[in-house]
């Protein structure tokens, strides 16, 4: 799976620290989601949904190793 999170937390000009702060989570989480290294549950991709107000789906893509 690959991922847009640091772009999307670029346009809401937000930090790692910031963005865990949001959904609960520490900023090694967000550091490890975005570089692929964690796969983030339903509920914390639910999260990040509503705060970068996106579906799932246009921040989680899914790839051929999926």
């Amino acid at each position: 799976m690959k991922n847009t999170i640091k772009v999307e937390r670029a346009i809401l000009n937000l930090t790692q620290d910031e963005l865990a702060k949001k959904i609960g989570v520490s900023r090694q989480t967000i550091n490890s989601i975005e570089a692929n290294r964690y796969v983030p549950s339903t509920v914390l991709a639910l999260k990040m949904s509503e705060i970068f107000n996106k579906p799932v789906n246009r921040f989680f893509q899914l790839t051929e190793e999926d």
